[in-house]
């Protein structure tokens, strides 16, 4: 009896299994945690403008 066929179904059947079982334990530690408020990502993207703005001159004083 040849089984290779058995074997080209099993690998495709245990990554959907796999698969379904990842899918379950996303977000298992996320309980608790609050998304961070408008202000607070404004405040962020300002420091990272500022900080861009800074490594560009920093960039620029090192190239010829």
């Amino acid at each position: 009896m040849n089984w290779s066929w058995l074997i080209t179904l099993v690998c495709p059947l245990m990554m959907i299994f796999m698969m379904f079982g990842m899918r379950g334990s996303h977000g298992h530690g996320s309980k608790g945690q609050h998304s961070p408020s408008n202000e607070d990502l404004v405040k962020q993207l300002n420091e990272l403008k500022l900080q861009n703005e800074k490594m560009s001159k920093d960039i620029q004083s090192l190239t010829p």
